[in-house]
């Protein structure tokens, strides 16, 4: 089980936040310790800021007088309701809150049960309760939680965090902005791509797509950049989340440097030629699009075709995981763009590659199951092993180990659009 300790000015926005879960059936509040009760047992933000108004009112200095805790067990973990509760009450008790007012809010929109604690910091005279090795004493209550209650250990999971890193997401799991994370803050540290588009290929392996927005602030045009999970099928299967949630080197920005950066670099790419020969051979060698993308999956290549509605197609994309190059096949040689494949499966040329094989459907439409199973390659698990790990990657592992053992983004999202709302109340 990992605890998560969050500080902050505003008890009002912690308790909205975990609230509104509620209000939505996201959530359902577990258990109440020294909070002035309803007649109903529901509770509204207000009602239950009135409990916690004494103790700031006494605060004395504390500027961060507001805790946001959140306790999260291992997602295999199964936790009754029961047992959160005693759980919630002896982590508090133990770290020092037990007498404090606090409320517990259990979170059920994803699958990853888990609960949060919001309370005070302050004491009824307004002292600050002590924090002194804080985090050290958090994780020896987890650790002691989880033999107590036979939970997951913490340190188990650690070891297998690599794991998480670089794979597909998968939207039913939940906490999609933290898989969205591990993937994209990153992936511009290895892979050299061109275009939005072919960045996008490299994404899809990932079921992830971007997409641009535009739109105008004080006069001047702005563009950014949306991140969309995807299902199985390659649909989108949830809300998309800005670029800036997930740091400067996943904005459009940074990626347009990346651009130019990667042009510079495969302008005389010594591995072109050897991949235009590979994807040259398994097109005249295999006889169905399936076929030719295993042949070159045996080789450390992906292929990601892309459609239109009417099934024809308007784009394909090379990916080289052995140089780690993304290509266009435009960009390998005309009679390997996007049309040239599309006439092959209309059957309506010959190849002008030398000794071309004839065949009704040189890229056939296959069924929607074969269309959509493309998979990231073997090869991505380089980026997995430290002992791999070059120009700075380890310090990269750093930041997403972090983000594997569960950072809320969602929460962070929700905490910066109440700062914006205070500054433009003060504004006003």
């Amino acid at each position: 089980m990992i605890a998560k300790i969050g500080r902050s000015g505003n008890v009002y926005g912690a308790l909205a936040y975990n609230q509104l879960k509620v209000e939505n059936e996201n959530g359902k509040i577990l258990f109440a310790n020294k909070m002035i009760e309803t007649a109903n047992g529901h509770y509204s933000v207000a009602q239950l800021a009135q409990s916690f108004a004494p103790y700031l009112i006494a605060n004395r200095n504390t500027e961060k007088h507001t805790l946001h805790i959140s306790l999260n067990p291992d997602p295999k973990d199964k936790v009754s309701d029961d047992k959160y509760r005693v759980m919630a009450e002896q982590y508090m008790r133990e770290m020092g809150y037990g007498e404090q007012p606090f409320v517990v809010f259990k979170h059920t929109d994803i699958d990853r049960s888990h609960i949060h604690i919001v309370s005070v910091c302050v004491d009824e005279e307004g002292k600050k309760i002590s924090d002194k090795f804080e985090k050290m004493r958090s994780m020896n209550i987890c650790r002691e939680l989880e033999r107590k209650h036979g939970l997951i250990p913490a340190t188990d999971k650690e070891h297998k965090q690599n794991d998480k890193i670089f794979c597909p997401v998968n939207y039913k799991a939940g906490d999609v902005k933290s898989q969205i994370a591990s993937v994209v803050r990153h992936l511009p540290n290895y892979y050299k791509f061109q275009t939005l588009g072919e960045y996008n290929a490299l994404l899809s392996l990932f079921n992830i797509t971007t997409e641009k927005v535009e739109g105008e602030l004080r006069g001047q045009v702005r563009q950014g950049l949306l991140y969309i999970p995807l299902n199985e099928k390659g649909e989108r299967a949830g809300h998309p989340f800005k670029a800036s949630l997930f740091g400067k080197n996943a904005g459009l920005p940074a990626l347009e440097l990346h651009f130019a950066k990667s042009k510079e670099v495969l302008k005389n790419h010594p591995t072109k030629p050897t991949i235009k020969a590979a994807v040259t051979f398994a097109l005249q060698s295999t006889n169905n699009e399936q076929a030719f993308k295993n042949q070159l999956s045996e080789q450390g290549i992906n292929v990601v075709v892309r459609r239109n509605d009417t099934g024809r197609i308007y784009g394909i994309t090379f990916i080289d995981h052995n140089s780690k190059t993304v290509w266009n096949g435009s960009r390998l040689g005309k009679e390997l763009s996007a049309n040239t494949f599309n006439d092959y499966s209309n059957n309506n040329i010959k190849s002008g590659i030398k000794e071309p094989v004839e065949l009704q459907s040189k890229i056939s439409r296959p069924n929607d199951a074969d269309l959509f199973a493309e998979k990231p390659h073997h090869l991505f698990d380089f980026l997995n092993t430290i002992e791999k790990h070059e120009d700075g990657l380890i310090e990269a592992l750093g930041g997403l180990l972090h983000e594997a053992q569960g950072e809320d983004y969602e929460e962070q999202d929700f905490a910066n659009k109440m700062k914006k709302k205070r500054k433009r109340k003060r504004s006003q």
